[in-house]
């Protein structure tokens, strides 16, 4: 997908996971961690869970089945970063949780550091989760949808886009969780200092949403959220998908 902020991305699409690939990573914790180690299931990170939609549904009904692994609905989610057609489908057809990552307020920004959004906008996909939630379909109540909000400072960390993030939570059941932005070599973007992570989760809920802070863990590794891979792997290389222009240089030049 691209993601600007996201180091994984710049190893672009290498290939899509079976069913049987992905329950088997489950399979493996499980079996290194102890079965009741392993509670909950997100589908997110080292690619787009709905770009390989057909397996995922299939890998997600293993994971629920109590003849599978037998998770509860409620443990189980998949972010997106907002394939329209896709979370449709997804929202038909499966059981577990949807999570989106939203990460800007405005489609200026968005267009920028989610290039997704060029195809599929704020007001599609904003569109969609007011008509969907809160959820009732295959018996499933969903009561909220989780927005996932990386923290960029001076992108998207401005009381004006706290206050955006409220408008849209008016609308949509949802909560937010505000995720620290994992830095790495040769980025042009910095995590918001912790005060202002403070302030913006603050403002929003003052206003009356729920809004909280992930803390991130692996940081010190290179194994956070956004971290993931080896772009540089000679023995895969490949060229990186482009970089998008940062629009408020553009809109200063002019």
């Amino acid at each position: 997908m691209n993601c600007q902020f996201c180091y994984t991305a710049k190893m672009g699409l290498r290939k899509n996971l079976s069913a049987a690939q992905i329950v088997e990573q489950v399979v493996q914790a499980r079996r290194m961690v102890g079965a009741s180690e392993v509670s909950n299931v997100v589908f997110m990170g080292m690619g787009e869970p709905l770009h390989n939609v057909d397996e995922v549904l299939k890998a997600v009904s293993i994971l629920l089945d109590p003849k599978g692994l037998g998770f509860s609905r409620n443990k189980v989610t998949v972010s997106t970063s907002g394939l329209v057609p896709q979370m449709e489908r997804f929202l038909r057809e499966s059981e577990a949780s949807l999570a989106v990552s939203l990460n800007a307020t405005t489609d200026y920004i968005r267009n920028w550091i989610m290039p997704i959004n060029r195809k599929y906008n704020l007001e599609m996909l904003l569109g969609l989760l007011r008509r969907e939630f809160p959820r009732q379909s295959l018996g499933r109540h969903q009561r909220q949808v989780f927005f996932e909000y990386i923290m960029l400072e001076g992108v998207n960390d401005s009381d004006e886009d706290a206050d955006r993030l409220v408008e849209i939570a008016r609308d949509i059941p949802c909560k937010i969780n505000l995720i620290y932005f994992n830095t790495h070599d040769g980025s042009e973007f910095k995590c918001s200092d912790q005060e202002r992570i403070n302030a913006f989760r603050q403002r929003v809920s003052d206003a009356g949403v729920t809004c909280t802070i992930r803390q991130s863990r692996g940081d010190e590794e290179m194994s956070a959220c956004g971290q993931l891979g080896k772009p540089d792997d000679e023995a895969n290389w490949k060229p990186p998908p482009p970089r998008m222009r940062d629009p408020r240089t553009r809109a200063q030049r002019l």
